[in-house]
């Protein structure tokens, strides 16, 4: 088990927030997916029923997958996790890695956003039809501290404040004491 987790939301939002339509994302900026490949390879992944269903390739490679459901669905898919509630999810993510991913939907981002640490965030200059969102991102709660601008989006990197009701962190200092012995 690792102790110290980063549970960290990774998504893709239009400026209006749209993140898909009728379970597809809405557009193709290969860039993105390659940015979205490097941070997550290696990772466990956990993501909503839809989201995994919406995979073009399903499961993600070099990625322990995990599922989340509210049934008791059977799937066809051997190299899958399946759990029933976030809490679930992490819990069995911490013993796997470090740094665990949030994938997607809606209703798990929305879940997620209450105590992630980090959100990776490709900001999509353009607003888009859709039938799904990613929530807002309140600022009270949360800093951006990076973003890389590109020509039609933004990749942008958030941490959460420290000192609200919401940071669980624990920041740990040590020291060594070296002692000379002559």
């Amino acid at each position: 088990m690792y102790m110290c987790n980063e549970v960290i939301i990774i998504a893709a939002a239009a400026s209006n927030n749209v993140i898909g339509k009728d379970n597809k994302i809405p557009w193709h900026f290969s860039e993105d997916f390659k940015h979205f490949k490097e941070l997550t390879l290696n990772h466990p992944i956990i993501m909503g029923k839809n989201t995994f269903l919406s995979l073009p390739k399903k499961p993600l490679p070099n990625r322990d997958n995990i599922v989340l459901t509210f049934k008791d669905d059977s799937f066809d898919f051997s190299e899958i996790i399946i759990k029933h509630s976030l809490e679930d999810s992490i819990s069995y993510a911490k013993q796997k890695d470090s740094k665990i991913y949030i994938i997607g939907g809606a209703f798990v981002y929305k879940q997620a956003i209450e105590f992630a640490d980090k959100i990776e965030l490709t900001k999509i200059y353009k607003e888009y039809d859709g039938d799904t969102y990613f929530p807002e991102i309140d600022l009270n709660k949360w800093d951006l501290i990076s973003e890389d601008k590109k020509e039609f989006f933004s990749f942008q990197t958030y941490i959460r404040k420290k000192g609200n009701k919401y940071d669980f962190r624990i920041n740990w200092v040590f020291s060594l004491w070296k002692r000379n012995c002559y």
